[in-house]
């Protein structure tokens, strides 16, 4: 992806300086230096002999980061824990699923096949675990089953393209602000210029990445207030 610039007034530019102010303030040295994105430099002693752990790898000398993500020391070993782990399921969650695929074995002695078919929204709890670790899951009970009342629907071509092009500006105007990449702050931005009625176009001005930058120094403050509060 090309590097992304915009221009600003005097007016948008003391508006930018406002919120970015805010935003260091709002930030601890401690926290931004320990959260990194995708190529980030990891700062280490190098004088030591450090280990490169998960999420890591060696470029030049330099240990890299290969994912968004925290960075964490045990010892001398280094590694990243993801901002947004995998979804690892427990006994008694609840799941939504679709059915894509009806496996029929030899012997079906609970015929599935008659009870749910393909397309077929289920709700599932999680009973237990195979030997791969693969969830076992119960759909035969009072509370799971097949929903009945939802509805396919169909989406317009243009809708999904112009979608996708709302997320990938919404990763440029994060970017050229200098914001750790994540998926909910991606999808937040691009919805809140579908919400303004901003075209996917106009999110590149000057307007909209200070706009952007100003939702996110009022987010903080919002989410330092309510830990305050608790």
């Amino acid at each position: 992806m090309k590097d992304y610039h915009f221009s600003v007034n005097q007016a948008q530019r003391a508006r930018l300086e406002t919120a970015l102010n805010d935003l260091q303030a709002l930030t601890p040295a401690t926290v931004s230096a320990a959260v990194v994105s995708v190529t980030d430099i990891i700062p280490i002693n190098h004088e030591g002999n450090i280990l490169r752990g998960h999420w890591t790898s060696d470029q030049d000398g330099e240990v890299v980061a290969t994912l968004c993500g925290v960075v964490e020391w045990v010892d001398k070993l280094v590694h990243l824990r993801p901002l947004k782990p995998r979804y690892k399921a427990k006994v008694h969650d609840m799941i939504v699923g679709r059915v894509i695929q009806g496996r029929r074995t030899a012997v079906d002695e609970l015929d599935m096949r008659s009870i749910f078919d393909e397309n077929d929204v289920v709700y599932a709890e999680v009973h237990g675990f195979q030997h791969d670790g693969s969830p076992e899951l119960e759909a035969r009970s009072q509370k799971c089953g097949k929903e009945k009342r939802t509805e396919v629907e169909n989406s317009c071509p243009v809708e999904t393209r112009n979608h996708i092009c709302r997320l990938a500006n919404a990763v440029r105007v994060l970017s050229a602000l200098g914001f750790t990449l994540t998926a909910e702050l991606i999808i937040e931005t691009a919805e809140a210029s579908s919400s303004s009625n901003i075209a996917a176009n106009d999110m590149l001005g000057a307007e909209f990445c200070v706009q952007t930058a100003e939702r996110e120094a009022k987010r903080r403050a919002d989410l330092l207030r309510q830990k305050v509060v608790s």
